[in-house]
């Protein structure tokens, strides 16, 4: 759930097919937060949107007990950071991965 720019979630500890999805991005980056159901890409994408349409600084905290789910919400939002910055740049939705996000993702 949200509440206003925060995101509540919870670790469902199974795949859910098509969640994180390429689609999943292009659905949320076309859109506002609050305009589709709650999900990180909305987050995610709020945060782009301020970077660079306001310049303004931006910080996405995540925290939750041992076993939540930090690391994959972590890297969750940095895929969708890295696919608006290659869409931003041109790249279809199908070429969005390249060896900057491979590597920041692995660290």
């Amino acid at each position: 759930t949200n509440i206003g720019s925060i995101l509540a979630s919870v670790n469902p500890y199974k795949p859910i097919p098509g969640l994180y999805s390429v689609d999943a991005i292009d659905l949320y980056r076309q859109h506002r937060l609050g305009e589709l159901p709650p999900h990180i890409f909305a987050t995610a994408n709020e945060c782009y949107c301020c970077l660079w349409k306001r310049h303004d600084s931006q910080c996405v905290l995540i925290s939750g007990e041992s076993g939540a789910g930090k690391t994959e919400s972590t890297k969750l939002l940095l895929k969708f950071l890295s696919a608006m910055s290659q869409t931003s740049l041109g790249a279809p939705a199908s070429e969005k991965s390249t060896c900057v996000e491979e590597a920041i993702l692995e660290s």
